[in-house]
């Protein structure tokens, strides 16, 4: 067993040894140095902690100003990320999350840090899947396993208009890294309205070896009626017609019938959070002013992974029930988290949606 290997823990190897070396960096170790956490004397504690002194909670979290850009982590490896947790206050949308990896200037991952985690529309609602779990009160936690091999740097930016405050702990390993160890992306993507019998692109344009690993799709519907009649489908090695199409939008995040389980499945949607598939957000109609009905799910590709050798494209068609039993094209308010590994170097991701653009409105 490579020391690698000792990364990826589960009950049948939890039992082994390795030669990785822990560290953590959070607010009371900005730089993860072996001895170094808990030895502030300023921070957002400081004065809670004024009669206690050094060693008692002095920096537990930091302020980003509006507009600013904090470095979370900027670590030289080799290594892997193996968890973050992180409690953010203001808009979830518009706290960006940007990983980079051994010095490239693009990023591998960008991405809105709620809908990073799986809750895009900026409300609570609990996740317990394997790779990312949602826990009260707005606790975000990933175990996606993230390698690098000489440098690994993490950023949040403020591009609201008011201070954030945010809480967080990133734990890594440094450690060797194998030569088949591809490298973790996340990329957000957003349409609002997506136009008359347009397909929702989820992921376009990867160039490079790798697999697929998961979705999450944030869902406006803007009609009274069903959504989920849609195909999934993956398009591997320059396919013309996908390699991959699925049945139907609730089929693909491992439901069925509208996630509706009565007899006429005509009454409510049920949500669930599993380890692999979850429909795990329903905001329901309230009011005048609270009126759209608004969804979240997920879908990890983790015992199924997606291979592909060259490039892939991954699409999501918004249909309905019109008249007379023909289908419906949607014009939805649709947010979307696509998961993969690759290797590097990558294709540039297209321009992030500017902040009026990723508003939940």
């Amino acid at each position: 067993m490579t020391a690698f290997a000792g990364l990826g823990l589960h009950l049948g190897n939890l039992s082994r040894l390795s030669k990785a070396r822990s560290r953590s960096i959070s607010p009371e170790n900005f730089d993860g140095a072996k001895g170094r956490g808990g030895m502030a004397t300023e921070g957002t504690g400081a004065l809670a902690a004024r009669d206690l002194g050094r060693g008692w909670k002095v920096s537990p979290s930091v302020r980003i100003e509006a507009g600013e850009t904090f470095t979370l982590a900027d670590i030289e490896g080799p290594g892997a990320i193996q968890q973050i947790w992180m409690t953010p206050t203001g808009n979830w949308r518009f706290a960006i999350l940007r990983v980079y990896w051994d010095g490239s200037d693009q990023p591998s991952v960008e991405c809105p840090l709620g809908d990073f985690f799986t809750v895009g529309w900026g409300e609570y609602a609990q996740v317990n899947s394997l790779p990312i779990c949602v826990n009260p009160g707005s606790a975000f936690n990933s175990y996606w396993e993230m390698p690098f091999r000489r440098h690994c740097r993490m950023t949040i930016s403020n591009i609201a208009e008011e201070d954030m405050t945010l809480y967080y702990q990133i734990n890594y390993a440094l450690t060797a890294v194998p030569e088949d160890a591809a490298y973790f992306h996340a990329q957000f993507r957003r349409v609002n309205p997506l136009p008359y019998k347009d397909v929702y692109t989820i992921l376009d344009g990867v160039r490079g070896r790798g697999h697929y690993v998961g979705t999450y799709v944030a869902w406006g519907a803007n009609n009274n009626g069903w959504w989920g009649e849609g195909e999934v489908k993956f398009y591997l090695d320059g396919d013309e017609y996908p390699t991959i199409c699925g049945t139907g939008t609730e089929d693909y995040f491992c439901g069925s019938y509208n996630f509706d389980p009565s007899p006429r499945h005509d009454q409510d949607y049920v949500t669930f959070t599993t380890p692999y598939a979850g429909f795990h957000q329903v905001i329901r109609a309230e009011s005048v002013y609270r009126c759209q009905l608004r969804m979240g799910m997920y879908r990890w590709h983790i015992m199924d992974p997606i291979r592909f050798e060259r490039d892939l494209k991954v699409t999501m068609q918004a249909l309905g029930w019109g008249y007379n039993r023909r289908y419906l094209p949607l014009q939805d308010d649709i947010a979307s988290v696509a998961y993969w590994y690759q290797t590097l170097p990558q294709a540039p991701f297209p321009p992030l949606p500017e902040r009026d653009q990723l508003m939940v409105i």
